[in-house]
């Protein structure tokens, strides 16, 4: 029986990617790098941290990740604070009550770090609906690895099995899998270069992720 949604926030219920996307070719612009978009498309779902270990290795840069980690965000905290235009994706905020109208447990289990995430849920009024916040940034690993998934379904009180994830990334399809969780890939007008090859179900409308029928997928799909 399902009792728990887990919820993914960049490019699932608020669109904060193109931020996301000026703010770090800010930060390889700081540090005189060029990042081709195939690669930038790879890090999607993966925490601040985590890419610039990777850009460090890469690119083979004196300064530690920690220092891009820092120039990202100070970029990324400017453009939050005067982007008016920022708005939860179509359709998620009514899907948000609909499933805490019904009685599951909604925790969100992002990449961004616990500053960006709080932001949003306070910009948006979200916490009222959440049983639990968590960021990727303060896990020992970062998505693909299914740590913050097998962590978000103990923190909604719920076992694996009785969980459903809601990702819009390869990596995050890839975590939610590995952690045993019945996985839904939001292929929106926002994805791009993802690969939902691993989902359970595929969908581009929240309209298909109802109370109703998220339970009939859950049920006629679930191993």
């Amino acid at each position: 029986m399902l009792k728990a949604i887990l919820f993914d926030m960049d490019g699932v219920i608020v669109n904060t990617e193109p931020l996301h996307h000026k703010a770090y070719y800010q930060m390889f612009n700081d540090v005189n790098i060029d990042v081709p978009e195939a690669l930038y498309a790879s890090f999607t779902g993966q925490s601040t941290l985590e890419i610039c270990k990777r850009l460090c290795a890469h690119f083979d840069l004196k300064l530690g990740p920690e220092t891009l980690v820092g120039l990202k965000r100070d970029h990324f905290r400017e453009l939050f604070e005067n982007d008016a235009e920022l708005a939860l994706l179509d359709g998620v905020l009514d899907l948000i009550k609909e499933y805490h109208h019904n009685g599951l447990k909604l925790v969100l289990a992002s990449s961004a770090s616990m500053e960006n995430i709080n932001n949003i849920f306070e910009r948006f009024d979200l916490d009222q609906y959440f049983v639990a916040k968590l960021s990727g940034a303060d896990l020992e690993a970062s998505k693909p690895h299914p740590e913050i998934f097998e962590k978000a379904s103990l923190a909604s009180g719920h076992e694996p099995h009785e969980c459903i994830v809601i990702e819009d990334s390869t990596n995050g399809i890839r975590a939610a899998k590995d952690a045993g969780i019945f996985c839904v890939g939001y292929d929106s007008l926002h994805s791009h270069d993802q690969d939902y090859g691993l989902a359970d179900v595929v969908v581009s409308d929240f309209r298909e992720l109802s109370y109703a029928k998220i339970n009939e997928l859950f049920v006629g799909t679930a191993v």
